[in-house]
């Protein structure tokens, strides 16, 4: 709408040539708006530390009891990763505070799901998928009703289906899960493979979470290191 108006305004004073000038400087208008606009979005994304990672403790147990079993080796899993990330005393402090407070109520995986869509930005939801995924798989085997509700949970928190297939194939080996992870067709050629691995590299590079939850920082690290051997497995496949 700007650029139209600033090429009325140039015609006006200065015929054609400023009509064309007037739109230019239009278009640039509507561009730094616009981009005002994503930098208010990005920077309204402000969840408390200590409501994130309860938040985080409550989709764990969903999926922990999601087959109807409790293993020991996924609780494990979840207390070494905590303590691992925010040390023992405060992981201790997220523990009872979640026992006292959380653990007893009623969990929604909707009401869960909704405030990491609205207070938390795209890529730290992936690396919250692939850390619910670390937990299903943490005795060696995601089960059906797992994968099951890990689907939900990508479905609520609004995540891609092709990012879901391609965290998923990280974890449930398949011949072609190199390709999954890269989100490509197994008839993909070289240069498909290579655009692919840096569109990958772009969403989920660690810097991209650089001031966000520690949690997430280290599950982008081992993403991004799966996007890397599968791209290392698919050009070795190309060259041999």
């Amino acid at each position: 709408m700007i650029k139209w108006v600033a090429a009325i305004i140039g015609y006006s004073f200065l015929r054609f040539p400023g009509a064309i000038l007037g739109f230019i400087i239009g278009r640039f208008l509507e561009f730094i708006t616009q981009q005002g606009s994503i930098t208010m979005r990005t920077s309204s994304y402000a969840i408390r530390p200590e409501a994130f990672q309860l938040n985080l403790l409550s989709l764990s147990a969903l999926i922990i009891k999601a087959d109807g079993k409790v293993e020991q080796k996924e609780l494990d899993f979840v207390r070494t990763f905590f303590i691992g990330q925010y040390g023992k005393e405060h992981a201790d402090s997220i523990f009872r505070t979640f026992n006292t407070q959380v653990k007893n109520e009623t969990q929604h995986l909707d009401q869960l799901t909704r405030v990491f869509v609205e207070q938390t930005p795209y890529e730290t939801r992936l690396q919250i998928l692939h850390f619910l995924f670390g937990i299903a798989h943490a005795d060696g085997h995601i089960s059906a009703l797992e994968l099951q509700k890990l689907s939900q949970v990508a479905t609520g928190m609004r995540l891609r289906v092709p990012d879901f297939e391609s965290i998923k194939a990280m974890f449930i080996k398949n011949t072609d899960n190199a390709y999954k992870i890269l989100e490509i067709a197994p008839d993909a050629t070289e240069n498909q493979i290579k655009a692919a691995y840096r569109k990958m590299v772009k969403k989920y590079h660690p810097d991209k979470l650089r001031g966000q939850d520690p949690a997430m920082i280290k599950g982008a690290e081992e993403k991004f290191r799966e996007v890397q051997k599968a791209y290392e497995a698919l050009m070795n496949k190309k060259n041999s």
